[in-house]
């Protein structure tokens, strides 16, 4: 019986310094079943260029005016044929045996299950990443899994998860009118829709670190309204999942984490989201930050520590 196809999908926007690598990353795969498929979202760089020889070894490319990097995934997600889909960014890599230690899991549990894995932040070299354990790495139910990595348990990136076609069919397209945290919409829906979390020890993928193009580095008032929201739609596909003080919790650290990094680019977003979380959680604690903050933040309060925080900061840096 022929194994199932896993389909990788590489949505890439000048990423001509990291391609080459990221694409022997996914052919290296030891998973036998596979395709590749990289989707040009308008690059002015050589990507496009250094993408083409992988034609030779298999690799699809297409190639589209620049639209960002959800219109990306949803193209390659419509030329894709795999039974299971994974997620990889252009300058991200995956251990050899990630997709294969993975797929052995999943197709021992019942249909719905998707996968996960520890993953490294690394600059240069993946030999050099650094792995921190957080409170999702773990076997989770999907409420279980988002509670926790909202209440501060850790995150995942994309390339981490390896899903079933069918569970990413059922939580809808990647919303392309998104542009910061489109990845943690469009992961919560797909989440809500699984029938749970498999943790896969020894599926290593390693998130490279840089200066260059990232969408998830996007600063200013459109990726602030970008994330306000997300996290509207994160609330209310997780209450729909389960309405209960815990989950309250969560979203309103999820509403407190968005004032915190968006104090400066969108002061009147804050402010909302401040009032968001206040009412849904109004024993929350403030959010952690410098020795200095906190004492301020005694005094002050933390949302007013954090302003000053942030002039202190802008001063320096003039």
């Amino acid at each position: 019986m022929m194994p199932p196809l896993v389909s990788i999908l590489i949505p890439c926007y000048n990423a001509a310094p990291w391609l080459t690598a990221t694409l022997e990353s996914a052919l290296a795969q030891t998973w036998p079943q596979k395709e590749i498929i990289v989707v040009n979202d308008g690059s002015t760089d050589q990507s496009l260029a250094l993408a083409r020889p992988f034609s030779e070894r298999g690799v699809k490319i297409i190639e589209q005016p620049n639209r960002g990097a959800a219109a990306a995934r949803n193209a390659a997600l419509g030329a894709a044929g795999g039974d299971f889909v994974q997620f990889l960014d252009a300058d991200d890599l995956l251990a050899p045996e990630k997709i294969a230690r993975q797929m052995a899991v999943l197709t021992a549990e019942p249909k719905g299950a998707i996968a996960s894995g520890p993953w490294g932040s690394f600059t240069d070299e993946p030999g050099h990443a650094v792995f921190h354990t957080k409170p999702v790495w773990a076997d989770l139910t999907p409420v279980d899994w988002l509670v926790r990595s909202w209440s501060g348990g850790g995150m995942f990136p994309p390339l981490v998860w390896l899903a079933p076609r069918d569970v990413l069919a059922a939580a809808g397209p990647w919303n392309e009118a998104l542009t910061l945290d489109d990845d943690g919409e469009y992961f919560t829906r797909v989440l809500l829709h699984a029938a749970g979390i498999r943790f896969v020890p020894g599926a290593a993928s390693y998130y490279r670190a840089h200066t260059g193009p990232r969408i998830s580095a996007a600063r200013g008032e459109r990726a602030a309204r970008s994330s306000f929201a997300s996290c509207e739609s994160k609330e209310r596909q997780l209450l729909a999942a389960e309405n209960s003080p815990r989950v309250r919790e969560a979203i309103g650290c999820n509403w407190q984490r968005f004032a915190w990094e968006q104090m400066a680019a969108a002061p009147g977003l804050a402010a909302m989201a401040i009032k968001h979380a206040r009412k849904l959680a109004p024993d929350l604690p403030p959010p952690k930050g410098s020795r200095s903050y906190r004492l301020a933040a005694k005094v002050l309060g933390w949302t007013r520590a954090r302003k000053l925080q942030l002039a202190v900061q802008e001063l320096i840096h003039r």
